[in-house]
């Protein structure tokens, strides 16, 4: 099985990017997959919301504190399980960001984006899989990110300001030397703009439940199959996974295929 680090970049603020990540994370565990996500939208904290209890540890902890100390927290200080993965094959780990203000700049800085990428190095060598919930490139730690990352995939909203956002994206990462791998539309209507995305997510009534993500233990029946197919177009794998409804390819792909696949 290949170990693909991705950089899940929003293409502008609100595209969704915190909840994808663990949508996309769900379903590779479905599939019986190792997968980690490591917070790197500090200032929102969203992927705090999908873990229960005390975060301590925080993934701005591993990046500030001092290595050179016995005490230094590591990755797996930091390491949350979802509530959903004793219902899922495989393993589905966070790490999320809650912090003062004050830790929180401190992790912006340059040498904390450096032990970021040492941390997603760390991450990469225990998890088949490893997702980088990443905000608009406008900050080291996302730069560490898409540089440090084996590929970088953009979500961006289905609209025409997601049209826009998309070709920012492009060229900021291109800017710090980076490339985009994938471009996904994220809550797409069969109307939807974002033709040259590589796959679309629909929007789903099941996303608006922060507890357990709508592609796990139990999938929609149009939601899930798109988000497998985005997992597999995000990280170049194969899927074995069954739906009851609606099989992994044939959710209204005249529709809701982007004009890349079609």
């Amino acid at each position: 099985m290949p170990h693909f680090t991705t950089a899940l970049v929003g293409a502008t603020g609100g595209a969704g990017t915190t909840r994808l990540a663990v949508e996309l994370g769900a379903t590779l565990a479905r599939d019986g997959r190792e997968v980690a996500i490591l917070d790197a939208a500090f200032a929102t904290e969203g992927l705090a919301r999908h873990v229960s209890g005390r975060i301590d540890p925080d993934v701005t902890a591993l990046v500030t504190d001092d290595e050179s100390t016995a005490e230094a927290p590591t990755l797996t200080d930091g390491l949350r399980e979802h509530p959903a993965t004793a219902d899922l094959a495989g393993r589905l780990e966070l790490c999320p960001a809650r912090a003062p203000f004050e830790r929180m700049a401190r992790a912006k800085t340059a040498a904390a984006a450096r032990r970021f990428e040492d941390l997603l190095a760390d991450a990469a060598s225990e998890f088949d899989h490893v997702i980088v919930d990443a905000p608009p490139v406008a900050a080291n730690q996302t730069v560490a990110a898409v540089t440090a990352a084996d590929r970088v995939a953009v979500v961006a909203p289905a609209s025409k300001r997601g049209v826009d956002a998309v070709q920012r994206a492009r060229g900021r990462i291109a800017d710090v030397g980076a490339s985009v791998d994938a471009v996904l539309a994220n809550r797409a209507a069969a109307d939807q703009p974002l033709r040259s995305a590589d796959a679309a997510i629909p929007e789903s009534e099941a996303q608006r439940v922060e507890e357990v993500p709508a592609s796990a233990p139990e999938p929609e029946a149009d939601f899930a199959p798109a988000v497998a197919r985005a997992a597999e177009v995000v990280f170049d794998a194969e899927l074995d996974l069954e739906f009851e409804e609606s099989r992994l390819f044939d959710v209204d792909t005249d529709e809701l295929l982007p004009d890349a696949l079609s």
